[in-house]
Parts: structure tokens; C-alpha cells; sequence
């Protein structure tokens, strides 16, 4: 097979599984409403949990960044692409969270694969819950360790699987809100578990950082737990991108000499950084707060109208409101026609989510108004008969 047979092949398949990937350029896909072709749809695929994606101190913030700094940060933090505007975020986030130490991603994928790669060896054993994200599955099936999956927020499988022999150290992987299904991890226990058998516990919380817990401070807070390795990601809650690891002061020395994708990436500019510094304020604030009381009244005013109809829902508490469909071709035929109705809502399919559990991956938002909400659910029931 030649390699343009083996592409043809594969990107067959995924037609044929009605599965083919392909992306709309939009004018607008954060906020409340996304416009695309001169329409205007409200807008329930965007992560940007409590509309800070526009909010105008933000904007500011990076304005100001950028002209401080310029809009790139010129190289590798390693050589000089460290700047006052890192340190203060990683300082910040390292104190707000409760670690001694903080260290900036280019992104929550990147920040995934380098811990993996750089903690785990042939003789170690990563646990994972079966439903982590790609990232995390991804890193650590190509990393030396061993990998096994507990079912979901199963933490009685969990300590069996910890409980079979080891040569090295073991390593549990979950996330805190998990990004398909919207619910959240059993942290206490899945922790309590952890500990028994000393494993370290990595929860990547990048659906619950700024929209759960004290001062959005995330799921592990939210419910008392201290991960060993915490993971943060700033696209969703937090409004712009990149992401964080908290960990101790070893670990994160470590990391400075070992974590490739830290030691070989071109650093995140400093005005992404000051703008960071900025949303992180306001998610500490009252306006923080009165945002995530606003998104909590949306999900729930939308969980109460939904359990009428004939979709599956999920356990879900959070902003991520998936409805379970089945069927690839219907997944698909729903989004449509709640595109037609002016809503733009995403079908998600395999591989992202396990076969047969095609499903609309609804995204509620502080942006959203009551009204909206209930426009959504006139559109399913009519989608839905």
C-alpha cells in the first residue's frame, strides 16, 4: 500500500462511519452567539464557561501585555523567553491553588504529554480512568510504563488494579470534570485509594478550574482534595488558552530539566500572560462569583426542562450538558437541524467518545441568558419528535 492508498483508506473509513472531521470558519465562536456565513446562532459549543473570552478588562490586559512586550515571547523559557510576566502568573497560581510551585504550558495537551513522559519508566504503571482525555491516554500509551483503565469513577477497580505487583512506582491518571460526559471524578476516594497503595494522583481539572469550588479554584478544592500533580488549562473557564501544572518544589525542578515539550517550545507570549494575570483577578472577585452562581442557575434551569424529553442525559452537574443520541447519522442530523432553528450545537463522535454513544455535546455560559435556554429546549422537543 502506498502511502497515499494507506490516506485514501483511512479517510474513507471515516466517511463511511459518517465519522469524517471537518472544521466551519466562523467570525465569532466564543461568547454568546456565533455568526457564520453573515447568520447569527446562539452559541452552545463554546468552552469559554463564563463568557471572559470578550470581556473588555481582559482585552485590555493583553493590550496593555503587548505593548510592554510585543505580541511573542522570542524563544524557549530556557533561553529567554522567561519573563516578570510569567513569573508573577506562576506565583500567583501556585499561591492561589495551594502548591509551592506552578510551571506554564503552552497548552493543557502539552502540559499532559510532558508530565507523563518525563515521570513514567519501564518499570512504572500508569492507572487511568478508561474515559481521560486523548491527551493523558495518548501520553501514556506511548510512554515506557504500563498502562491500565479502571472503568469510570470506578475507585473499587481502581485499587484492585493498584493492588497487583509493581517493580516501579504507580501513577493514577483522571480528570476532575470529565470533557465528554460533564460529571465529576470521586476525588476523595479515587485519592483515598491512591494513597493507600503510594501512588501519586495526576487529575487534569481543565472543565473545573475557574467554574468550581471556592473561588473557582476547581474540582480537587471544591471537594478537599490535594493532588500530587494538578493540571490547569485556560481555554475554558479562564477564557484564553495555555495551561499550568502544580506540583511541589522537586517535581518542579525536575520538570525544568526533563519535561521536553517545556524545555524545547516556544514559551507563550508575555501579553497572553499578563491577560492571564488579569482573568485570574476576576475570576477571584465578586464578579468571579457572581458568574459562576449565573451558569449554575443556566445548567440547572436547563437539566429541569430537558428530563422531559425523550433524550439521554447525562449525570452531569456541570457546564458541559451532553445528550446521548446512539447513532453517528443521527447525531448528526440533530445538529442540523438545530442549525437550521439558529442554534449552533456540535456532534460529537467516535473515536473522540466510545462507539455508539454519538451525542449533541451542549456547552451552557455564564454569556447565556434565560431566554436562550429556553429556546434550546423548544428546539429539541421539536428536533427530538
Amino acid at each position: 500500500m502506498t502511502w497515499q492508498q494507506r490516506i485514501d483508506a483511512a479517510l474513507d473509513a471515516r466517511r463511511a462511519a459518517e465519522a469524517l472531521r471537518v472544521r466551519t470558519p466562523v467570525e465569532n465562536g466564543a461568547g454568546r452567539f456565533l455568526t457564520c456565513d453573515q447568520r447569527r446562532y446562539s452559541n452552545f459549543s463554546s468552552n469559554d464557561y463564563l463568557g471572559l473570552s470578550q470581556h473588555p478588562a481582559l482585552i485590555r490586559a493583553w493590550q496593555q501585555g503587548a505593548e510592554q512586550y510585543g505580541v511573542g515571547s522570542g524563544g524557549s523559557g530556557h533561553v529567554s523567553g522567561y519573563t516578570r510576566a510569567h513569573q508573577a502568573l506562576e506565583e500567583q497560581l501556585a499561591d492561589w491553588l495551594g502548591y509551592p510551585r506552578a510551571l506554564l504550558f503552552i497548552s493543557g495537551f502539552a502540559a499532559n504529554q510532558a508530565l507523563i513522559a518525563a515521570l513514567t519508566g519501564k518499570d512504572d504503571r500508569i492507572v487511568a480512568d478508561r474515559l481521560s482525555h486523548a491527551s493523558l491516554l495518548e501520553a501514556a500509551s506511548h510512554s515506557p510504563a504500563q498502562l491500565r483503565r479502571f472503568a469510570h469513577n470506578d475507585a473499587a477497580q481502581l485499587a484492585s488494579l493498584l493492588d497487583k505487583p509493581c517493580e516501579g512506582q504507580q501513577l493514577v491518571v483522571t480528570e476532575g470534570i470529565f470533557s465528554m460526559d460533564g460529571d465529576s471524578a470521586p476525588l476523595v476516594d479515587i485519592h483515598a485509594v491512591a494513597r493507600r497503595q503510594g501512588s501519586w494522583l495526576l487529575v487534569d481539572d481543565a472543565h473545573g478550574i475557574g467554574v468550581t469550588g471556592p473561588e473557582g479554584r476547581g474540582s480537587a478544592a471544591h471537594l478537599g482534595v490535594k493532588p500530587e500533580l494538578l493540571v490547569v488549562t485556560f481555554g475554558k473557564g479562564v477564557g484564553i488558552s495555555g495551561a499550568a501544572v502544580l506540583c511541589s518544589d522537586p517535581v518542579a525542578d525536575y520538570l525544568l530539566q526533563f519535561a521536553r515539550h517545556l524545555i524545547y517550545s516556544t514559551s507563550m507570549p508575555p501579553a497572553q500572560a499578563v491577560a492571564l494575570l488579569a482573568a485570574f483577578n476576576l475570576i477571584r472577585s465578586d464578579e468571579g462569583e457572581a458568574r459562576r452562581q449565573r451558569l449554575s442557575a443556566l445548567i440547572s434551569q436547563f437539566r429541569a426542562g430537558v428530563s422531559g424529553l425523550p433524550l439521554e442525559i447525562t449525570a452531569s452537574q456541570s457546564a458541559i450538558q451532553p445528550l446521548i443520541v446512539g447513532e453517528n447519522a443521527r447525531a448528526l442530523h440533530l445538529a442540523q437541524i438545530l442549525r437550521e432553528k439558529g442554534i449552533w450545537v456540535t456532534a460529537i463522535r467516535p473515536p473522540t467518545v466510545p462507539a455508539g454513544t454519538a451525542r449533541l455535546r451542549l456547552t451552557l455560559t455564564a454569556a447565556h441568558e434565560a431566554a436562550d435556554i429556553t429556546a434550546l429546549l423548544e428546539a429539541l422537543h421539536v428536533a427530538s419528535e
